[in-house]
């Protein structure tokens, strides 16, 4: 018995030797992040390497849907919606494909973005924008696939891939000005109904000034037109901390009717279980 509890023993550490053995990728794996302006955009990509094979029109042939890296699909993530070639690319992740022909590369953002390599079934209907740039000759091959954003404006600024001996950039265009111009007016606006929500349910969260939640959240439903569910319930959890429970109540009532209006069953449950701990004498 103690002979076949040692080996065992020693089938189970080689086991677990063998499973934290690490190796190189032959791809290894990357991330781009760079902010553009006001927009963050993120590439998540695999960086094959040529090691003396011809790459374009070869390991990579001409006319071709591919996967612009290796493994899985490169991704790209824009957090506001930018300007490509004069057409909008909503905000969002994209699987991004390319198909390299020579003197040109087509460019695909496309909608699914869990493909292992290029789709299985692709679909036009899930290119949410294609457009074409220019292939460009380096004098000096680069070894290893490379996604680059380069060239930063505060207002664009430019996809760059390239790989052996090609090169291509992609000019895109960021609301910067847009979104600075809306976030002054923002600020100087004052706070949001949602601000004082936010602010009132820290202090209540967090054991702060009860009397301060009250006020803020007071605040909220009063900026608020339409009077969320969610605001008079935390309302009502106020009131009830306070020691108004008669006040409670009738919030708690106002929250429920909102609540089964908007069908989330949640919300219904809490108050109506509130309203009748509230009720007990």
């Amino acid at each position: 018995m103690k002979k076949i509890i040692i080996a065992l023993a020693i089938i189970i550490a080689n086991f677990t030797i063998e499973a934290q053995v690490k190796t190189p990728q032959s791809s290894p794996k990357a991330t781009v992040f760079q902010t553009v302006g006001l927009t963050d955009v993120e590439v998540v990509y695999s960086r094959p390497a040529a090691r003396g094979r011809a790459v374009f029109g070869n390991l990579v042939p001409f006319g071709k849907l591919w996967r612009t890296g290796a493994n899985e699909n490169t991704t790209i993530s824009f957090s506001d919606d930018v300007i490509i070639e004069g057409k909008t690319l909503k905000k969002g992740k994209y699987a991004l494909y390319t198909i390299p022909k020579i003197g040109s590369w087509e460019i695909i953002f496309y909608n699914t973005t869990n493909n292992w390599g290029t789709p299985e079934d692709f679909t036009e209907a899930n290119v949410a924008l294609r457009t074409t740039v220019k292939e460009e000759a380096l004098s000096k091959a680069v070894e290893s696939f490379t996604i680059g954003i380069n060239n930063l404006d505060t207002n664009f600024a430019y996809l760059e891939m390239a790989w052996e001996n090609s090169s291509v950039a992609m000019k895109f265009e960021v609301p910067t000005q847009k979104t600075a111009i809306s976030n002054i007016e923002k600020a100087l606006a004052g706070p949001s109904a949602g601000d004082y929500f936010s602010a009132a349910q820290y202090l209540f969260q967090s054991n702060g000034d009860i009397a301060k939640a009250r006020a803020y959240v007071d605040k909220a439903l009063e900026m608020s037109i339409e009077q969320p569910f969610w605001y008079n319930r935390l309302k009502s959890l106020i009131q009830a901390k306070q020691g108004d429970k008669k006040g409670a109540i009738e919030t708690a009532k106002l929250s429920l009717a909102a609540a089964e209006a908007a069908k989330n069953q949640d919300y219904v449950k809490m108050n109506k279980e509130s309203i009748a701990e509230w009720s007990k004498k």
